[in-house]
């Protein structure tokens, strides 16, 4: 039996991991819960899995909605709320949801208790990659990826995936990128595209956030980061491929030339429902590929020029020190200026650039230091699409 907290439990991955416990009762028992708002939905989720903990990280909500949760629930609140939820003495893994890089502070709080970490938030090891991968080691817990790509990886290096050795044997590893709503259409103008335009995922229903993300491409230079801090794969030798089917997960080649992929249905409770039952695997009531109603399979070059979203993540990964956490702010911030209205979706990467120009790296940087730098490039994107 695995017991779970589930941070961002009201999000699209949350209530995928939710479909997941729900199906492996006899496997995974949710302990704790917690969301940023949404207190209503929060208090559904806790009496449907009798939870005795949740969290709601923003105290006004928290306020607003006391009451609504069981008897004997305790709730906890603020940022510190998720920090004490992540780690619980009753809990064995933390998923970690929540958006950008709030999921952070208490990803370290469980990792220093002990516990494994299903990590779905990419930007934790964007920016905090070495420090949260060395504190992890010193700990003994485990990063068990569930982005479905790097989760698909995890799969296809089987043993190895616990090796620390195995670097050796890779040659390449190949993400694959759907490539969002505009990678088939050369007729799009950047400048004018509109929100909702954006957000319309040709196959998958996530939050807004990574939607946009995924319309960038920034979601898959982000994936690659992070890609590099899970295994242990220098940055040249990790590549994406646009496979608009989103069939195929992602491909590992050995440094023998052979090539091994993960497949099944662009639905994320086969990553999520791995992550959570690793080792093992079981019968979680998910249906196998259809392969003859498939159809084809193809895949392509990402479009640097049109999305340079990609290389400046290959940029800031290269460079090292703060500038990751720099461009992963400046990013989330800007996608959020695109939302609501600031700044048009080409103006997302330019903000990202040139936030990135104006500063000064850190090298080696200390966790205080990425945050400084996180909260210096926050505040800097939302100064500059002011003006």
């Amino acid at each position: 039996m695995k017991r779970l907290i589930i941070l961002g439990s009201t999000g699209s991955i949350g209530e995928n991991a939710l479909r997941v416990a729900s199906a492996l009762r006899d496997r995974v028992q949710v302990v704790g819960i917690a969301a940023r708002t949404g207190g209503e939905r929060l208090a559904e989720q806790a009496r449907e899995f009798g939870v005795s903990h949740v969290a709601l990280a923003d105290e006004k909500a928290a306020l607003a909605c006391k009451g609504m949760f069981p008897d004997g629930t305790s709730l906890h609140v603020g940022a510190e709320g998720l920090v004490d939820l992540a780690s619980l003495e009753e809990a064995d893994v933390v998923l970690c949801a929540v958006v950008g890089t709030a999921g952070l502070a208490p990803v370290m709080a469980a990792i220093d208790a002990g516990k494994d970490i299903a990590l779905a938030t990419k930007e934790v090891l964007v920016a905090a990659g070495e420090v949260v991968t060395q504190r992890a080691a010193e700990t003994g817990s485990r990063l068990l990826p569930v982005d479905s790509e790097h989760n698909a990886i995890f799969q296809c290096l089987g043993d190895r995936a616990a090796e620390q050795s195995r670097a050796d044997d890779i040659r390449r590893l190949i993400l694959t990128a759907s490539g969002g709503p505009f990678a088939g259409r050369d007729d799009v103008d950047f400048d004018t595209v509109g929100v909702e335009e954006a957000l319309a995922h040709p196959r998958w229903n996530m939050g807004a956030k990574i939607s946009i993300d995924s319309a960038t491409l920034m979601n898959k230079g982000l994936e690659v980061l992070e890609g590099h801090w899970l295994f242990g794969v220098p940055l040249d030798r990790i590549d994406v491929v646009v496979h608009p089917q989103s069939i195929v997960h992602s491909f590992v080649e050995f440094n023998d030339g052979s090539v091994l992929a993960q497949l099944s249905p662009p639905d994320m409770r086969y990553a999520i429902q791995y992550a959570l039952t690793y080792p093992e695997r079981c019968d979680g009531g998910l249906p196998g590929l259809d392969l003859p109603s498939m159809g084809m399979l193809t895949f392509s070059e990402p479009d640097a020029l049109r999305f340079p979203c990609l290389a400046l993540a290959r940029q800031a990964g290269e460079a090292g020190g703060t500038l990751p956490a720099v461009m992963n702010a400046a990013n989330e911030a800007a996608v959020q200026g695109f939302l609501e209205g600031g700044i048009c979706f080409s103006g997302i990467w330019r903000t990202v650039s040139a936030i990135m120009d104006e500063h000064d790296v850190i090298s080696a940087p200390s966790l205080a230091a990425i945050v400084d730098a996180d909260c210096w490039a926050r505040a800097r994107a939302i100064e500059m699409i002011g003006q």
